[in-house]
């Protein structure tokens, strides 16, 4: 093995729009009809696929967002963390379309390695644990310890996860 370091450029197709003040990592590939806006933060070696929405929020290296995914602002993913089709996060804890609560963003945070399940609902202000899997279609409205395995409406813990 050679000690030279290869840095890949990232790949954006001319169908994604990347808003000017986003950072994109090298190796990052994001997909046709996915929107970057202002602030975010996506490491390197990451996937953004088909028709996501990436907010102003964190996201660390090697992540892999499936389709259709929404990723809405005071989102922290850490590394190496799967988002499952269409899986989505809330960002304020009670919404109304007539009152603006812009400045009620609750954090949440996606610890290393964790994988959230395809339609999963990840509701604002919870931590999903390092290596934790949240099964398809879950709503998770508290926080999910390290490993866990966690399915249902609402999410329960019925095991562990290596």
């Amino acid at each position: 093995m050679s000690d030279i370091e290869i840095t890949v450029a990232p790949l954006i197709p001319p169908t994604a729009i990347v808003e000017r003040g986003a950072a994109v990592g090298p190796g990052t590939r994001i997909w046709h009809f996915a929107h970057v806006m202002p602030g975010a933060k996506i490491g390197a070696d990451c996937v953004v696929g088909h028709a996501c929405y990436i907010g102003n929020v964190t996201i660390g290296d090697r992540c892999r967002i499936q389709n259709h995914v929404s990723v809405f602002d005071a989102v922290t993913l850490e590394d190496e963390v799967l988002l499952g089709p269409s899986c989505v996060f809330t960002n304020v804890k009670h919404p109304r379309a007539h009152v603006s609560r812009k400045d009620e963003y609750a954090p949440t945070l996606v610890c290393k390695g964790a994988t959230i399940g395809a339609n999963a609902t990840v509701v604002c202000g919870v931590t999903s644990g390092a290596y934790a899997f949240v099964g398809a279609g879950a709503a998770v409205a508290s926080d999910v310890q390290p490993h866990a395995l966690v399915v249902g409406v609402p999410a329960r813990w019925i095991g562990w996860a290596c």
